[in-house]
């Protein structure tokens, strides 16, 4: 969490700005100041922008709301420069769940901008008026940043339907893909669609001088690849187990290895996440952050039941591979210890789930025995 500062919650979400978040405000101010010739219009940039993104946490949240009826847990809200995001922990499978938490950021826009409407003839705006806060020659003033803020609004709802991952719109018509089709096929149509919207957009871009489209191209690009990238893995490893990509022979603490030692073992392996075990039993767990810090802190000579965790649930054999990698993601954590009737067994990590998936796509469809999940 160290990337971002938390404002406040809604509901149990995190509402957080990246550090990098001020950079935005400070291209407002440097943009429409430039433009508008003065310190009157930069303020106007710095003020349009913020309540932009107020729009953009509303939008969020009606992504967040919809998820949170579904049962999908969301761990927060992450205000950038390019925009928000909602951190779910799973994007449901069911094409029409995800149509539906995909449709509540836009729709929250659309009603944002009805309910703005009814205030356009109380404020006696008119054609010119918007015209005059889009080119900054209205000044600072009440209606000038209202326009502003109603006209951004609804294009803030157009962009996102662009049919490219993650913006909402490539959801959407991943959902509508998958109602037809099998959901890895849909997804692949979707993520390369995405990517030639993202190239298409980077070279607008760049030909016109938008510095934060082509990051926000960047993005997209990327995001599209991650996005069929995880939905293969995810098919792929389905009814697989912690028995059939666990690691036996990883290497063990006791808890009176020294600090040194472990980092040492660390060094000299290349494995990053240790078990810590007492006559074969699983005593606690010491990961690469934990070790990193205490070297720092406490020294070499200090032992590892000093600093090891005890709050680490292990899994066992039967543990769907899928379960493990959302553990770890949500636990912030590489690898897990396995634990059968007490007995320590061995480790499972992100190396191990990894490699088990190369096994399995280079055996090009041979699969081993499928364990399958009540």
């Amino acid at each position: 969490m160290g990337s971002s500062y938390k404002l406040f919650s809604v509901r149990g979400i995190d509402i957080r700005l990246h550090f990098t978040f001020p950079l935005i405000l400070f291209w407002a101010a440097l943009q429409f100041g430039l433009v508008g010739g003065g310190v009157e219009s930069a303020l106007f940039g710095v003020i349009a922008i913020s309540l932009l993104f107020v729009l953009v946490t509303l939008h969020e949240l009606g992504h967040s709301f919809a998820a949170l009826h579904y049962g999908v847990p969301v761990k927060q809200i992450v205000l950038s420069p390019i925009g928000g995001v909602a951190q779910l922990q799973e994007i449901p499978e069911k094409p029409i769940q995800e149509f539906i938490i995909a449709v509540a950021g836009p729709a929250v826009n659309v009603a944002a901008a009805l309910v703005m409407a009814l205030f356009i003839p109380v404020l006696g705006l008119n054609l010119g008026d918007f015209t005059a806060a889009l080119s900054l020659s209205a000044g600072l003033t009440v209606t000038a940043v209202f326009a502003y803020i109603f006209v951004y609004n609804i294009f803030l709802a157009v962009f996102n339907l662009i049919p490219a991952f993650p913006l909402d719109g490539g959801r959407i018509f991943r959902s509508l893909l998958a109602m037809k089709l099998e959901y890895v096929q849909a997804t692949t149509i979707a993520a390369t669609v995405g990517r030639i919207v993202a190239v298409f957009m980077g070279l607008y871009a760049l030909f016109n001088g938008g510095i934060f489209l082509v990051f926000i191209a960047v993005f997209v690009y990327s995001a599209a690849g991650q996005e069929a990238a995880a939905v293969r893995t995810r098919h792929t490893l389905r009814g697989y187990a912690v028995q059939d990509a666990y690691s036996p022979n990883a290497y063990t603490l006791t808890p009176y290895t020294t600090l040194q030692q472990a980092a040492n073992l660390m060094m000299m392996s290349g494995q990053s996440n240790f078990p810590v075990l007492e006559n074969e039993t699983l005593v606690g767990f010491v990961t690469q952050q934990d070790l990193s810090q205490a070297m720092q802190t406490r020294g070499g000579h200090t032992w590892t039941s000093m600093i090891m965790r005890r709050d680490i649930t292990p899994v066992s054999m039967s543990t769907p591979l899928l379960t493990v990698q959302k553990r770890l993601g949500t636990e912030q954590l590489n690898a897990l210890p396995v634990v059968e009737n007490g007995r320590y067994l061995g480790l499972i990590g992100q190396w191990q789930i990894q490699h088990f998936f190369s096994l399995l796509v280079n055996k090009a469809g041979v699969r081993p025995t499928i364990i399958q999940s009540a």
